[in-house]
C-alpha cells in the first residue's frame, strides 16, 4: 500500500509505531489492521496542495496532509480508499486561515502519528478535546468527526490548554497529548504544557508577537490601523516559518497514562442528553455471501 511520504521515511514514526504497540497491547484492540483484516489503498488521490490567496502556506514543504478513512454514506461500510486532507481544506471549513488553525492542525498531525502508524486515520474510532478558541476546536471537529451531540468533542477543564489538544482513539483506548514546543508559542500569559523546546530561531520574535497582540487583541483596545496590519503580516511570517521545518520540530506529543474522558473535559460545556451516532454502526458489517440476493 502506498503511504504518504511523512509516515513512511521518518525515523520518529518508527518510534510512534512501538509506542503504540506497547499502548495498545494494553488498552484494547485496534478495529482493524491494515493488511490484515482490512485492505485500504491510500495515496490514489493528490492534495490540494496549490496555493491560493486564502491558503499559501499549504504549499510549504511540511505543510501537513492527513490520509483520512470514512464509510460509505450514512449507513455503510468502510471506503476501500482514504481521501487527503489538507490545510487548505481546514481553513475552507474554519472560514479564513490563521495561526491558530495551523498550528491545531500542526499539533494534530504529531498526535495521529502515534494514534495510526499506519498513517491512515479513521475518523470513526476518534474522540477530541481543544480549547475554546474556534481555531482549535474547528481543526480538531473537522479531522476527527467528533461533535457535541454525539458526546465526543469537549472542552478543557484546565485551562491552561486551551491551546493544547487531546486526541482520542476509543477502540485501543489510547489518548495522545498534542501542543506546540516552547518558542514557537505566542500567546500571552499561557504557558507551554510539555516541555520540548525548538532548537531553531524563528523570523519573528516571541516577545514581539506577544506584545503586540497584547494591544490588538486586548479588550477594550484602541490599535492603530498599522498595528492590525502588521499583527496579521508576523502571523502569516511565523506559520509559514514553521511549515518550512519539520513539524516534529515545532510540536511535541505525549500518550497519556490512564486516561479517562471525565478528567479533562468541563462538563459545564457538554450537551447532557447526547444523541446515538450511527452513520459508523455498520462499518464493519458483512459482505453478501454471493453476488446476487434477494
Amino acid at each position: 500500500m502506498k503511504l504518504t511520504n511523512r509516515f513512511t521515511q521518518s525515523a520518529l514514526g518508527i518510534a510512534c509505531f512501538a509506542l503504540w504497540l506497547a499502548t495498545s497491547a494494553v488498552a484494547g484492540e485496534p478495529t482493524y489492521v491494515e493488511g490484515k483484516n482490512i485492505f485500504i489503498e491510500t495515496g490514489v488521490e493528490a492534495p490540494d496542495r496549490n496555493p491560493t490567496w486564502y491558503a499559501s502556506m499549504v504549499a510549504k514543504p511540511y505543510a501537513p496532509v492527513f490520509e483520512m478513512l470514512a464509510t460509505k454514506g450514512t449507513q455503510g461500510r468502510y471506503y476501500s480508499y482514504t481521501y487527503p486532507v489538507t490545510l487548505k481544506d481546514i481553513v475552507k471549513f474554519h472560514g479564513h486561515d490563521c495561526e491558530g488553525t495551523t498550528s491545531a492542525a500542526n499539533s494534530a498531525w504529531v498526535a495521529l502519528k502515534i494514534l495510526f502508524p499506519d498513517g491512515i486515520i479513521d475518523r470513526s474510532v476518534l474522540w477530541g478535546i481543544s480549547g475554546e478558541s474556534p481555531c482549535w476546536s474547528d481543526a480538531v471537529a473537522f479531522l476527527t468527526g467528533a461533535r457535541l451531540q454525539y458526546g465526543n468533542l469537549g472542552f478543557f477543564k484546565d485551562k491552561r490548554y486551551s491551546h493544547a489538544i487531546i486526541l482520542y482513539r476509543d477502540d485501543t483506548k489510547v489518548a495522545v497529548l498534542a501542543t506546540w514546543k516552547q518558542g514557537i508559542n505566542n500567546i500571552p500569559g499561557e504557558p507551554v504544557m510539555l516541555p520540548g523546546k525548538i532548537t531553531w530561531k524563528p523570523k519573528v520574535t516571541l516577545k514581539d508577537v506577544e506584545d503586540l497582540k497584547a494591544v490588538v487583541k486586548k479588550a477594550g483596545g484602541n490599535p492603530t490601523p498599522y498595528q492590525v496590519d502588521l499583527m496579521r503580516y508576523q502571523q502569516w511570517v511565523h506559520i509559514n516559518d514553521i511549515l518550512d521545518h519539520p513539524l516534529e520540530d515545532s510540536y511535541q506529543a505525549q500518550v497519556i497514562k490512564d486516561f479517562k474522558w471525565e478528567d479533562w473535559i468541563d462538563p459545564a460545556k457538554t450537551i447532557q442528553k447526547t444523541h446515538e451516532r450511527t452513520d459508523t454502526r455498520l462499518k464493519n458489517y458483512p459482505n453478501r455471501s454471493k453476488p446476487i440476493e434477494e
